[in-house]
């Protein structure tokens, strides 16, 4: 399956905002107490869904029961200018009844519907783990190219993911969390 740039980079962000969201820094799992407190803070989270739609998103994780896997599977192949509109959507999938406060919330902001439509594709990204074949499915096909794909993206991932969750943690510090470090 081929995934668009768009949702394979919100994807890695997405899971590292889980990730840093899941154990303080005695190694405690907190996931549930931290979504919990992320949400109830939704009203100022929401300033933020343009810039980083993914560290909101997670506020969603757990949220959508997808009855349409074709058409989130078609989703993710679009860019963020090409989303489907949340009203296509929403009419695939069930929401927690937890969950509607929230998508109401989203709803009253301008781009709440097209932050409500990246925030299922990632939690449906998340709940569905792809293989390595849609992680590569947009690194180009030439000969030449595939002996970089092996050994350049990995390295571009990982200085990717390092940065984010050094940002991730920066935040974390910010809002009066336990550096990681």
């Amino acid at each position: 399956m081929h995934i668009s740039p768009f949702f394979q980079e919100l994807r890695s962000a997405y899971q590292a905002e889980l990730d840093d969201l899941s154990f303080d820094s005695e190694g405690q799992h907190v996931l549930h107490k931290r979504l919990a407190e992320k949400r109830q803070a939704m009203t100022f989270l929401l300033q933020m869904i343009d810039l980083n739609p993914e560290m909101v998103a997670v506020v969603l994780h757990q949220a959508f029961q997808f009855n349409a896997p074709a058409v989130m599977e078609h989703l993710l192949t679009r860019d963020a200018d090409e989303l489907l509109s949340w009203d296509e959507l929403s009419d695939s999938l069930d929401m927690a009844p937890w969950a509607q406060p929230i998508v109401q919330a989203a709803l009253n902001e301008p781009t709440g519907a097209w932050f409500l439509t990246v925030a299922a594709a990632l939690e449906y990204m998340h709940q569905k783990p792809m293989g390595a074949g849609a992680q590569t499915a947009t690194v180009g096909s030439d000969d030449d190219d595939s002996e970089r794909s092996d050994s350049g993206p990995e390295d571009e991932e990982e200085r990717a993911a390092r940065e984010r969750e050094e940002a991730g943690n920066a935040w974390m510090v910010e809002q009066g969390f336990d550096s990681k470090e």
